[in-house]
C-alpha cells in the first residue's frame, strides 16, 4: 500500500529531492507531496485509494479555482519523461530554471534521474548556469515570461541547447519569430500537472498519447501520462477524468485540430462574456502582440455594468500610448465585441508560482483606463 510523505523542495537543496523522487520512483521510498515554504494541509484520504506505485501528489498551479494535486504513478512520470527524450532525439544533461515543486520543474529532475546525467540547478544568472553543463545534449525548459527576458539579456546562452521546452502559458507569434530568428531551438509544450507536464510538444502528441476535442470544443487528452485523479477529491476527479485502462483527462481548454496537429485556444474559465459575447483572451492577446513597440500583454474580462465584462489588456510596452489610438490599430484585426475597452501599462506580468499569468493579481492592479468608443458596435 503507497504511503504519501509531504516533502519540502528547499532553496539549493535539490539535490535532496532528486534522491526523494528516485526512491519514490523505484518504489524503495514513500510517494511525495512537494511543496515549497508552508506545509500543505492535505485533504483527508485514504491510503488504500491510493493507486499503486503512486509517486507523486503534485499541485496543479491553481490559475482557476481551488489548487488540486495530480494523482501520478512512477510509470506515468516515466512514461513522460522517456517521450519527451524519444521526441528530442535522446537524454541529455538539463537546466533547471524553475521552482522543482511544481510539475515542470519536477519532470526536468525525473528526466535527468532517466537519462543518468546531473541537472545544474539555476541560481542567479541563467548564462552560469549553462556554461556548467557538460553533457553532449543539452536541455531547458522555460515559461514564456523567462524566454522573452533571455532573448534579450543572454541569447548566446539560449542558442547553446539543443532544445528549449516552452511551456506553462501561451506563446505569442513574435516571441517564437524572435527566437527563431535568434537561433535558438524552441519547443512549444502543452500539458499540466494532471498530464505530468507537456503531452503535446509543437501541436504534435507524444509517443502513446492521443488528443481529441470533445463536442464543447474542449481538449481531451489519453494516455499513459495521464494522472489517476485528484488527491481526497473524488468528485472533482469524476467530473475532470475518465479512469479505466486508458486515462482521459478533460482539460478544460479549448481547442482544435488541424492535420494532426493541435491549435490551443485558451481556458473555457479564462472567457470574456461581455454582452452575451463569449471572447477567448488568446485572440485579443494575438492581435495586440503584433502591434510594434508592445511586449507581453495578457487579456482579460473586467466587471462592467453594461456589457457584464469589459474585453481588457495589460501590456508591457516601451511606449507612451494613447489607448484610443492603440484601440483603433485593432480594429482591421479584432470583431467589434473583442475589441479592448481598458488598458494598463505594467512593467511586469504578475504570475503564478508556475509561470502562468496571474490575471486575479493584474485585475485588482490600480490605474487601469477606459477608453470610449463612439462606434455604434460595441
Amino acid at each position: 500500500m503507497p504511503t504519501l510523505q509531504p516533502f519540502e523542495v528547499r532553496p539549493g537543496e535539490h539535490a535532496a529531492y532528486l534522491e526523494a523522487l528516485r526512491r519514490a520512483l523505484d518504489g524503495t521510498g514513500p510517494a511525495l507531496a512537494p511543496f515549497a515554504g508552508h506545509a500543505p494541509v492535505l485533504p483527508t484520504y485514504a491510503e488504500s485509494g491510493l493507486p499503486a506505485h503512486l509517486a507523486l501528489a503534485v499541485g496543479t498551479s491553481g490559475s482557476t479555482g481551488t489548487p488540486k494535486r495530480a494523482l501520478l504513478t512512477a510509470e506515468a512520470l516515466i512514461a513522460s519523461a522517456d517521450a519527451t527524450h524519444d521526441r528530442l532525439g535522446g537524454p541529455g544533461q538539463w537546466l533547471l530554471p524553475m521552482p522543482a515543486q511544481f510539475i515542470a520543474g519536477t519532470q526536468v529532475l525525473i528526466r535527468s534521474l532517466r537519462g543518468g546525467t546531473v541537472p545544474v540547478v539555476m541560481g542567479h544568472f541563467f548564462d552560469d548556469a549553462a556554461q556548467q553543463l557538460t553533457g553532449e545534449r543539452r536541455y531547458t525548459a522555460l515559461v514564456p515570461t523567462q524566454l522573452t527576458r533571455l532573448l534579450e539579456s543572454h541569447p548566446d546562452a539560449l542558442r547553446s541547447f539543443d532544445a528549449v521546452l516552452l511551456g506553462g502559458a501561451a506563446a505569442s507569434p513574435r516571441l517564437l519569430e524572435r527566437a527563431f530568428d535568434a537561433g535558438v531551438t524552441v519547443v512549444r509544450t502543452y500539458g499540466m500537472s494532471e498530464t505530468a507536464g507537456g503531452a503535446v510538444y509543437d501541436g504534435v502528441p507524444l509517443a502513446g498519447t492521443r488528443v481529441d476535442i470533445d463536442g464543447d470544443g474542449q481538449i481531451e487528452i489519453t494516455g499513459p501520462s495521464v494522472a489517476h485523479g485528484y488527491l481526497g477529491d473524488p468528485e472533482r476527479t469524476a467530473a475532470a477524468f475518465r479512469l479505466g485502462a486508458q486515462r482521459t483527462f478533460r482539460t478544460g481548454d479549448l481547442g482544435s485540430i488541424t492535420d494532426g496537429v493541435l491549435a490551443v485556444q485558451g481556458r473555457v474559465d479564462d472567457l470574456i462574456n461581455t454582452g452575451g459575447v463569449k471572447v477567448a483572451p488568446r485572440i485579443v492577446e494575438e492581435a495586440v502582440e503584433r502591434i510594434e513597440s508592445i511586449g507581453e500583454v495578457v487579456a482579460l474580462g473586467l466587471p462592467d455594468e453594461t456589457w457584464g465584462q469589459a474585453v481588457s489588456v495589460a501590456v508591457r510596452t516601451s511606449r507612451d500610448w494613447d489607448w484610443s489610438a492603440l484601440r483603433d490599430l485593432l480594429r482591421a484585426d479584432l470583431p467589434p465585441y473583442a475589441l479592448p475597452r481598458r488598458f494598463l501599462r505594467i512593467e511586469k506580468v504578475p504570475t503564478l508560482g508556475s509561470g502562468k499569468p496571474d490575471r486575479a493579481a493584474l485585475a485588482a492592479l490600480p490605474g487601469w483606463e477606459t477608453v470610449p468608443d463612439s462606434s455604434a458596435a460595441q
